[in-house]
Protein backbone atom coordinates (compact mmCIF):
# COMPACT_ATOMS: atom_id res chain seq x y z
CA UNK A 1 0.00 0.00 0.00
CA UNK A 2 2.87 2.37 0.82
CA UNK A 3 4.50 1.66 -2.54
CA UNK A 4 1.23 2.19 -4.38
CA UNK A 5 0.49 5.45 -2.54
CA UNK A 6 4.01 6.73 -3.15
CA UNK A 7 3.82 5.82 -6.85
CA UNK A 8 0.52 7.68 -7.11
CA UNK A 9 2.00 10.78 -5.47
CA UNK A 10 4.97 10.56 -7.81
CA UNK A 11 2.63 10.32 -10.81
CA UNK A 12 0.82 13.43 -9.56
CA UNK A 13 4.09 15.34 -9.16
CA UNK A 14 5.31 14.29 -12.60
CA UNK A 15 2.02 15.32 -14.20
CA UNK A 16 2.00 18.73 -12.53
CA UNK A 17 5.63 19.27 -13.52
CA UNK A 18 4.83 18.50 -17.15
CA UNK A 19 1.74 20.75 -17.17
CA UNK A 20 3.82 23.65 -15.85
CA UNK A 21 6.73 23.10 -18.23
CA UNK A 22 5.11 22.58 -21.64
CA UNK A 23 6.58 25.77 -23.16
CA UNK A 24 10.05 24.91 -21.87
CA UNK A 25 9.89 21.19 -22.62
CA UNK A 26 9.12 22.03 -26.24
CA UNK A 27 12.56 23.69 -26.55
CA UNK A 28 14.61 20.73 -25.32
CA UNK A 29 15.56 17.63 -27.31
CA UNK A 30 15.16 15.44 -24.21
CA UNK A 31 11.57 16.55 -23.53
CA UNK A 32 10.15 17.80 -26.82
CA UNK A 33 8.28 14.54 -27.43
CA UNK A 34 6.36 14.46 -24.17
CA UNK A 35 2.63 13.88 -24.61
CA UNK A 36 1.58 17.37 -23.49
CA UNK A 37 4.14 19.08 -25.71
CA UNK A 38 2.94 17.06 -28.71
CA UNK A 39 -0.70 17.71 -27.87
CA UNK A 40 -1.60 14.03 -27.39
CA UNK A 41 -3.10 14.88 -24.00
CA UNK A 42 -4.70 18.12 -22.85
CA UNK A 43 -3.32 20.08 -19.90
CA UNK A 44 -6.76 19.84 -18.28
CA UNK A 45 -6.70 16.04 -18.55
CA UNK A 46 -3.20 15.91 -17.05
CA UNK A 47 -4.13 18.33 -14.25
CA UNK A 48 -7.28 16.33 -13.45
CA UNK A 49 -5.23 13.14 -13.32
CA UNK A 50 -2.68 14.87 -11.06
CA UNK A 51 -5.38 16.09 -8.67
CA UNK A 52 -6.96 12.63 -8.50
CA UNK A 53 -3.59 10.97 -7.86
CA UNK A 54 -2.51 13.56 -5.26
CA UNK A 55 -5.76 13.34 -3.30
CA UNK A 56 -6.08 9.57 -3.56
CA UNK A 57 -2.47 8.90 -2.60
CA UNK A 58 -2.61 11.15 0.44
CA UNK A 59 -5.87 9.61 1.61
CA UNK A 60 -4.66 6.06 0.96
CA UNK A 61 -1.42 6.61 2.87
CA UNK A 62 -3.18 8.37 5.73
CA UNK A 63 -5.93 5.78 6.19
CA UNK A 64 -4.09 2.55 5.39
CA UNK A 65 -0.46 3.27 6.29
CA UNK A 66 -0.03 6.09 8.81
CA UNK A 67 -0.24 9.89 9.10
CA UNK A 68 3.55 10.39 9.09
CA UNK A 69 3.89 8.63 5.75
CA UNK A 70 0.97 10.59 4.27
CA UNK A 71 2.41 13.89 5.50
CA UNK A 72 5.88 13.14 4.10
CA UNK A 73 4.43 12.12 0.74
CA UNK A 74 2.18 15.17 0.45
CA UNK A 75 4.91 17.57 1.61
CA UNK A 76 7.28 16.13 -0.99
CA UNK A 77 4.64 16.55 -3.69
CA UNK A 78 4.23 20.20 -2.73
CA UNK A 79 8.00 20.76 -2.50
CA UNK A 80 8.50 19.29 -5.97
CA UNK A 81 5.66 21.06 -7.75
CA UNK A 82 5.43 24.40 -5.95
CA UNK A 83 9.08 25.11 -5.16
CA UNK A 84 11.48 22.93 -7.16
CA UNK A 85 9.74 23.06 -10.56
CA UNK A 86 9.35 26.86 -10.72
CA UNK A 87 12.77 27.39 -9.13
CA UNK A 88 14.54 25.66 -12.05
CA UNK A 89 14.11 28.82 -14.11
CA UNK A 90 15.14 31.18 -11.32
CA UNK A 91 18.15 29.89 -9.37
CA UNK A 92 20.78 27.16 -9.27
CA UNK A 93 19.53 26.46 -5.75
CA UNK A 94 16.91 24.33 -7.50
CA UNK A 95 19.40 21.46 -7.43
CA UNK A 96 19.58 21.56 -3.63
CA UNK A 97 15.78 21.63 -3.38
CA UNK A 98 15.52 18.82 -5.92
CA UNK A 99 17.99 16.81 -3.87
CA UNK A 100 15.74 17.11 -0.83
CA UNK A 101 12.85 15.88 -2.98
CA UNK A 102 14.98 12.89 -4.01
CA UNK A 103 15.91 12.16 -0.39
CA UNK A 104 12.36 11.98 0.97
CA UNK A 105 11.28 8.60 -0.50
CA UNK A 106 13.42 6.56 1.94
CA UNK A 107 11.83 8.55 4.77
CA UNK A 108 8.42 7.64 3.36
CA UNK A 109 9.38 3.96 3.17
CA UNK A 110 10.91 3.91 6.64
CA UNK A 111 7.92 5.59 8.24
CA UNK A 112 5.58 3.20 6.42
CA UNK A 113 7.50 0.20 7.76
CA UNK A 114 8.07 1.45 11.31
CA UNK A 115 5.53 4.19 11.95
CA UNK A 116 8.27 6.71 12.70
CA UNK A 117 11.67 8.06 11.71
CA UNK A 118 14.84 6.72 13.31
CA UNK A 119 18.53 7.40 12.50
CA UNK A 120 18.53 4.75 9.76
CA UNK A 121 15.91 6.67 7.84
CA UNK A 122 18.09 9.77 7.82
CA UNK A 123 21.18 7.80 6.79
CA UNK A 124 19.30 6.47 3.75
CA UNK A 125 17.89 9.91 2.99
CA UNK A 126 21.35 11.44 3.41
CA UNK A 127 22.86 9.01 0.94
CA UNK A 128 20.24 9.84 -1.67
CA UNK A 129 20.54 13.57 -0.97
CA UNK A 130 24.31 13.53 -1.48
CA UNK A 131 24.12 11.20 -4.48
CA UNK A 132 21.77 13.57 -6.34
CA UNK A 133 24.59 16.05 -6.99
CA UNK A 134 27.12 13.84 -8.79
CA UNK A 135 24.22 12.10 -10.54
CA UNK A 136 22.34 15.17 -11.74
CA UNK A 137 25.33 17.45 -12.28
CA UNK A 138 26.92 14.90 -14.61
CA UNK A 139 23.65 14.39 -16.51
CA UNK A 140 23.06 18.12 -16.81
CA UNK A 141 26.58 18.66 -18.13
CA UNK A 142 25.71 16.99 -21.43
CA UNK A 143 22.38 18.85 -21.60
CA UNK A 144 23.82 22.35 -21.15
CA UNK A 145 22.78 23.63 -24.59
CA UNK A 146 19.18 22.48 -24.07
CA UNK A 147 18.96 23.88 -20.53
CA UNK A 148 20.40 27.19 -21.70
CA UNK A 149 18.02 27.42 -24.68
CA UNK A 150 14.98 26.72 -22.47
CA UNK A 151 16.10 29.24 -19.83
CA UNK A 152 16.78 26.81 -17.00
CA UNK A 153 19.19 28.00 -14.31
CA UNK A 154 21.37 24.93 -13.91
CA UNK A 155 24.84 24.96 -12.39
CA UNK A 156 26.24 23.29 -15.51
CA UNK A 157 25.08 26.31 -17.54
CA UNK A 158 25.60 29.26 -15.20
CA UNK A 159 28.45 28.05 -12.96
CA UNK A 160 30.35 25.21 -14.69
CA UNK A 161 33.24 25.23 -12.22
CA UNK A 162 30.88 25.12 -9.25
CA UNK A 163 28.99 22.27 -10.91
CA UNK A 164 32.15 20.14 -10.88
CA UNK A 165 33.16 21.09 -7.33
CA UNK A 166 29.69 20.43 -5.89
CA UNK A 167 29.56 17.00 -7.56
CA UNK A 168 32.95 16.10 -6.11
CA UNK A 169 32.10 17.38 -2.61
CA UNK A 170 28.89 15.41 -2.49
CA UNK A 171 30.61 12.27 -3.79
CA UNK A 172 32.96 12.51 -0.84
CA UNK A 173 30.05 13.18 1.52
CA UNK A 174 28.48 9.87 0.39
CA UNK A 175 31.51 8.15 1.92
CA UNK A 176 31.03 10.05 5.17
CA UNK A 177 27.31 9.25 5.33
CA UNK A 178 27.91 5.56 4.63
CA UNK A 179 30.52 5.56 7.40
CA UNK A 180 27.99 7.10 9.78
CA UNK A 181 25.60 4.18 9.26
CA UNK A 182 27.55 1.63 11.35
CA UNK A 183 28.50 4.32 13.88
CA UNK A 184 24.77 4.90 14.44
CA UNK A 185 24.27 1.12 14.73
CA UNK A 186 22.07 1.12 11.64
CA UNK A 187 24.10 -1.58 9.88
CA UNK A 188 27.48 -3.31 9.88
CA UNK A 189 30.87 -1.97 8.81
CA UNK A 190 30.60 -3.98 5.59
CA UNK A 191 28.02 -1.42 4.45
CA UNK A 192 30.47 1.45 4.91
Amino acid sequence: IASLGTAMASAAANSINQVLEVPFDSQMNRTKNRVLVRGHLSPLHAATFAAAMAGSSTLLLYLLVNPVTAALSFANLVLYTCIYTPMKRVSILNTWVGSVVGAVPPLIGWSAATGGLEPGAFVLAGILYAWQFPHFNSLSWNLRPDYSKAGYRMMSVTHPGLCKRVALRHSVSCIAICTAAPLLDVTTWAFA
